[in-house]
């Protein structure tokens, strides 16, 4: 793979802001001779920095049909992630606002401060039957901008108040600042917490997910979580071939010996701008190694970057595919770990009151 001839974008995941083509979006193309001028015409450039914009939508509650993942119900109280992770797919989600997948994604955020509000009226329709709700599984409900606007413990205050279990998944240690509410939770069944840990260096994560709390910092909170007795689980996601993957067994011994529920890994997915994106990544931090990195993605993956289909998109074919597998179970004996189903109990929903007033009892 040729090495970029751009420096590194410092402090962000992606490299660009390039518009997605495939909505028919008008592109731009720098003019070479234009940008060799550019610092000395318009002095050096402005530091990139991250925009909030404010959102009231009606509802707060999203439900899928996917039959191969564990939730139908999920809340996403923001819009685009600070954490810069650059293999994130959800990504192109950022494309439905006309905004890039890339640079956008990270430093053009929403928020919905209304989140807890609706979703109150939600549990509190007559028709309303509880399921697991899962937080973080689009963009992740403890980025930066959480310490400011708290409205993922606003939802977490209405979750309690009607007794609805949650499951959360995150990369921050943020969720630190809610240990209160989620150890009460976990006297009741109502949480089950994952932590993502992609790999224990440093300077490679500054790089993957720049934005996002240090290796340490998430093994250090996990360990915090499992004292608190809140059902915990460590993700070793994605797993990146030939960057990442020489830690899975590592993080799987560190996290046995933190004393987590589970563990589990996921294969690195590139749908759609995700994949262009991620190939520039490689162009500018790994040229060397890009090539083996995208052959064999490819090679789990039917021949392709991405595979879309349900059930094959998270469990990839191929000789790679299975010595991942592979290594993965014997790292799992190795550290006494099995796999562990957090029950969590629907049974003590109670529609929370109307008016905005959370109970005292």
């Amino acid at each position: 793979m040729e090495k970029s001839s751009e420096s590194p974008v410092a402090g962000r995941g992606a490299q660009s802001r390039a518009v997605p083509t495939r909505f028919g979006l008008a592109t731009r193309e720098a003019d070479g001779d234009w940008r060799d001028h550019m610092e000395a015409l318009d002095g050096p450039p402005v530091k990139l920095r991250t925009h909030v914009t404010e959102e009231n939508p009606k509802t707060i509650l999203s439900f899928n049909q996917s039959p191969d993942i564990f939730f139908d119900r999920s809340i996403n109280a923001y819009r685009g992630c600070e954490h810069g992770c650059v293999y994130c797919f959800a990504r192109p989600t950022h494309a439905y606002h006309d905004l890039s997948p890339g640079l956008d994604f990270e430093t053009q955020l929403f928020a919905k401060p209304n989140a807890a509000e609706l979703l109150r009226a939600t549990l509190a329709k007559p028709k309303y039957r509880p399921k697991p709700i899962a937080m973080g599984t689009n963009t992740d409900p403890y980025q930066p901008i959480e310490c400011d606007y708290r409205i993922t413990r606003a939802v977490l205050e209405v979750c309690l108040d009607a007794r609805h279990p949650v499951t959360i998944t995150t990369k921050s240690d943020r969720f630190l600042d809610d240990l209160d509410l989620l150890a009460e939770m976990a006297e009741r069944r109502l949480v089950a917490v994952a932590i993502s840990v992609t790999s224990l260096d440093p300077k490679l994560s500054g790089k993957l997910e720049p934005r996002a709390a240090s290796p340490a910092k998430r093994l250090a909170a996990l360990e915090k979580l499992v004292e608190a007795g809140v059902p915990s689980h460590c993700s070793v996601a994605p797993v990146i071939p030939a960057i990442t993957d020489e830690f899975m067994e590592e993080i799987v011994q560190r996290a046995a010996a933190i004393g987590v529920d589970s563990v589990g890994w996921i294969p690195l997915r590139l749908p759609h701008e995700v994949a262009p994106l991620f190939r520039e990544w490689l162009s500018v931090h790994y040229p060397e190694r890009g090539d083996k990195v995208m052959s064999i993605v490819q090679s789990i993956r039917n021949g392709k970057d991405n595979d879309p289909n349900f059930f094959s998109r998270l469990k990839p074919t191929g000789v790679w595919a299975d010595l991942f597998r592979a290594r993965f179970r014997v790292a799992c004996k190795r550290a006494g770990l099995g796999k562990a189903k957090f029950e969590l109990d629907c049974t003590q929903f109670r529609p929370p009151a109307v008016g905005g007033q959370l109970r005292l009892l």
